[in-house]
């Protein structure tokens, strides 16, 4: 197994399709949460080989996608999800959806606790439902959930699913396992069904292990989805392949056949057997990833700390993205975020797209080469100057 993992040369995607990427010359995108890095080898030479058949027919996923999804679970987070749980799907987007319409029904309120990441919001809406917010409570050091709140909104009559990302985007925070049965519990006495996206599940760089929902004890685990996905662990976004995790019969039955209906549930010639490599020889790469990505946010943290104390680093133990506190700056993150991009190239996300608080943050994308990182640091600290200096003169 190879230990020594090349994470110092950034491919170059530009002029390859790749939407992060499609920018101006000079530019430096840290926005898009897809990673900079050269995925696992394991996972590529996998895909060699199939390619190597010449040969790409109709595919179904089998015993050895499953078990592989299942065993990585028990090695991992040490919680051994049943294969028959299991059902293969083309992306953890395209599931939520499917999920909003089979689930709920049109005017229906789906809750999320906000700020949140904004693809929920299209889920939702786009679908004739509506958007309930149980917003975090933002302490000026870190997010709580604001229970009293939450257990209102669940006992709504009209609301029906809950989306709960977990681990949280974009605050990164890592849900306690308390937390998560606690949510479980009020979903279930809400007849509410709790929808868990896990995408970022792998990605603790510190701290305890994240919960898996599917996890819960007791009779609230029959009201749980789990979705989960290598795509953000290996880079992978492009393979469409996930998973979804469901103990309840009748409920994966009814999402079964939502994916199916939606035609979601078929995987490409590279899903079966890039996840099957990521899953069972991904480990090592997987350790040697946290440990740059621990790297890159201590470099990051004492970089703000030193050059832009007007700035906080509110980032939790989860995730390659820097949740950043501008309020002291601007309470308009779009706007600033717009200037960035204008005067230094650097794009970042404004928060104010993640809703709840989030127009006094930006979100920064650290999955990258450490001197990427150190581009786009200096990047925003002479864009955060800049802008300050010309609010000033413009008074």
């Amino acid at each position: 197994m190879q230990t020594n993992y090349d994470f110092t040369n950034a491919p170059d995607r530009s002029k390859t399709d790749s939407i992060k990427w499609d920018v101006e010359p000079g530019e430096l995108p840290m926005s898009l949460a897809d990673m900079d890095f050269q995925t696992a080898p394991e996972i590529i030479a996998a895909m060699k080989e199939k390619i190597n058949l010449k040969a790409f027919g109709y595919e179904w996923p089998g015993a050895a996608y499953f078990n592989a999804v299942a065993d990585w679970y028990d090695k991992e987070h040490s919680h051994r999800p049943d294969p028959d749980w299991m059902i293969f799907t083309t992306g953890v987007v395209p599931a939520i959806s499917s999920i909003v319409r089979r689930v709920s029904h049109l005017g229906d309120n789906i809750l999320v606790q906000e700020p949140v990441y904004n693809v929920f919001y299209n889920s939702i809406e786009n679908n004739g439902r509506h958007v309930l917010a149980s917003d975090l409570h933002f302490t000026g050091e870190n997010y709580q959930i604001d229970w009293q709140d939450l257990e209102q909104k669940l006992a709504l009559p009209l609301t029906t699913l809950m989306i709960f990302c977990n681990p949280h985007n974009p605050i990164g925070k890592v849900w306690t396992k308390q937390e998560v049965q606690k949510i479980a519990d009020l979903c279930l006495k809400h007849h509410v069904v709790l929808l868990s996206d896990e995408i970022h599940g792998d990605l603790i760089r510190t701290g305890k292990d994240y919960t898996p929902a599917f996890a819960v004890n007791g009779v609230s685990r029959e009201n749980i989805i789990s979705l989960v996905s290598p795509s953000k662990t290996f880079n992978v976004a492009a393979l469409h392949a996930a998973t979804v995790i469901i103990p309840n019969d009748n409920l994966r039955e009814i999402v079964n056949r939502g994916l199916n209906s939606d035609e979601l549930a078929e995987p490409n010639l590279l899903a079966i057997p890039g996840t099957i490599a990521a899953y069972t020889e991904g480990q090592s790469w997987r350790q040697a990833l946290i440990a740059q990505l621990n790297d890159n946010f201590t470099y990051a943290t004492n970089f703000i700390a030193k050059n832009l104390p007007e700035l906080k680093v509110i980032t939790g133990d989860a995730t390659y993205l820097m949740w950043l506190d501008v309020q002291q700056v601007s309470h308009n993150s779009a706007e600033l975020a717009q200037f960035l991009r204008q005067e230094t190239g650097l794009i970042v996300s404004p928060g104010n797209i993640y809703r709840g608080n989030g127009a006094d943050f930006l979100r920064i994308n650290l999955a990258c080469p450490l001197a990427m990182v150190q581009d786009g640091l200096q990047r925003l600290s002479d864009g955060i100057k800049k802008y300050q200096s010309n609010k000033k003169s413009s008074k």
